[in-house]
């Protein structure tokens, strides 16, 4: 096995090739939330300008529709954080995802309040509670709580989404539609049992399709499981080694991108996988502290892409009838950059808020 080197560059080139962000792709956008294995949905607007700032055309309606449509939906996945899948991939990921799920509450807080409950048990009473339409937190409460009179309704809550593979139904997710949070089981939601045996080889080929060069504990931080060593030894891969020294691996027929290949200045939303998804996070970070995008509670700013590496932070704001894309930039953008994130900004802004007219949306530049 040759082992090449590759650079801190070209893995951010090549990364950016793969998350479709060097040039917008002409993809659906059931396609490309395929092809990323989700994008975190954890803030339920998130995915609309993931999905905006990588394709060549985008109606932010168009998610809305494949979310009613079940074609695509939002559930607890990777890190035990709320993912926006395909229908296919809800089914596939979420057996594979369990023994992760299952590991990160042991020591929770609610856990001590699940005294006299069995497993099996909350998760047939929910399924029972479920049967007919899909129901809210406070509405599962109610119904769980006499069942189990020893525990705590809310932990009931809380456990029955970390057991049980609940989605969060429309409107809920959907794009300029108020909707409160509702839970249905994926597969009565779906009309599809759950993948009972996933195949943990072919999510490997997927995850480096999508975030390689990598290596196991970079999928292992994408997704939360852990053994994953062995899948990666024994896979037929290509090799890389660092400028660190750390063997990344990849597909055999997948290449890498030209190092200096150009990037356009670039947003990137909130909570993106991009930024979560390797343990160096240097290959999009680049020297930018990563306390800068991700806070101590791990809420991750929407970013702004300047030759491929983040180099600010941006957020919607309203101002009485005025909507405001604001950017903050590390450092004193060039001109060819702040003009090319304005006019991407202006076209964001009309993609998102349609409803305001044109002369009330604006991109705001704040100091650096």
């Amino acid at each position: 096995m040759v082992t090449e080197p590759v650079s801190r560059r070209t893995l951010n080139r090549t990364l950016l090739s793969r998350q479709l962000l060097l040039e917008p792709a002409d993809m659906g956008p059931e396609d490309v939330v395929s092809h990323l294995l989700g994008l975190q949905s954890q803030n339920a607007s998130s995915a609309y300008p993931g999905l905006w700032t990588r394709l060549a055309a985008f109606d932010f309606a168009a998610l809305g529709r494949l979310l009613t449509e079940r074609r695509v939906v939002r559930l607890a996945l990777m890190r035990d954080t709320v993912h926006l899948v395909t229908a296919a991939d809800a089914l596939r990921l979420r057996p594979w995802l369990q023994p992760a799920l299952d590991r990160g509450p042991r020591s929770a807080p609610w856990v001590a309040g699940l005294t006299g409950v069995d497993r099996a048990e909350l998760i047939a009473a929910g399924r029972s509670a479920l049967a007919e339409q899909p129901l809210g937190p406070g509405e599962l409460k109610e119904l769980l709580g006499p069942r189990f009179p020893a525990a705590d309704p809310a932990s009931l809550v809380t456990a029955l989404r970390c057991w049980a593979p609940l989605v969060q139904v429309p409107p809920r997710g959907v794009w300029g539609v108020p909707g409160g949070l509702r839970y249905a089981f994926a597969d009565d939601w779906l009309g599809a049992p759950l993948d009972a045996d996933p195949d943990p080889a072919g999510l490997v080929r997927r995850y480096l399709a999508a975030f390689g060069p990598a290596d196991a504990a970079d999928m292992q931080k994408w997704s939360g499981r852990t053994g994953l060593k062995q899948l990666f030894t024994a896979l037929d891969l290509r090799t890389y080694r660092t400028e660190d020294g750390r063997l990344l691996y990849d597909l055999p027929d997948a290449a890498l991108t030209d190092p200096d290949t150009p990037v356009p200045a670039r947003y990137v939303a909130d909570f993106d996988n991009l930024l979560l998804s390797h343990t160096d996070r240097t290959r999009i970070l680049g020297d930018v502290p990563k306390s800068r995008v991700i806070s101590v509670n791990g809420l991750v700013s929407g970013t702004v892409l300047v030759d491929g590496f983040v180099a600010g932070t941006w957020r919607f704001t309203r101002d009485k009838a005025t909507v405001t894309l604001a950017v903050t930039p590390f450092a004193p953008l060039r001109p060819a950059d702040r003009d090319t994130l304005e006019a991407a900004g202006l076209r964001l802004l009309a993609a998102a808020h349609a409803a305001t007219p044109p002369d009330l949306r604006t991109v705001r530049f704040t100091p650096a």
